[in-house]
């Protein structure tokens, strides 16, 4: 489809000739997806930055503000913690978070306020224990 539109064709009839005629030669005959409906996202707006968004989610990865990670990262911290096979492991994981909230209490970094304070350890160890005691 190298050819180029002749002066005074209007575009419209142009590129529905060319489409024509291609279609004529079966060269639309074998494209993947024939004669299904077209994906889901073809029905929302256009966005800029739909392949960003595509390629991120197949690769399982998200981009929150500093703040939002922190939070999701204690959560996690917190469940991984009641979840530790000893003591001494239940201390290091809060204690670590711990240093990452304290950090952000100091020096807010930009974005939503973190609206956390950081873990009583022995108040986790206590859950452990009790979380350890029902099994």
């Amino acid at each position: 489809m190298t050819e180029r539109k002749p002066p005074g064709v209007d575009f419209e009839s142009w590129v529905d000739r060319q489409i024509r005629e291609a279609e004529a030669r079966g060269e639309f005959a074998a494209l993947s997806g024939a004669g299904k409906p077209l994906a889901s996202e073809m029905d929302s707006t256009y966005d800029e930055l739909w392949w960003v968004k595509r390629k991120m989610a197949r690769e399982g990865f998200s981009v929150l503000p500093p703040t939002l990670a922190l939070r999701k990262e204690a959560e996690d911290s917190l469940e991984a913690a009641l979840k530790a096979p000893s003591e001494r492991v239940v201390r290091r994981i809060i204690e670590a978070v711990n240093v990452k909230i304290r950090d952000v209490m100091l020096k807010p970094p930009p974005g939503p306020p973190l609206g956390m304070k950081p873990y009583d350890v022995d108040e986790v160890v206590e859950r452990w224990r009790e979380g350890r005691a029902e099994r």
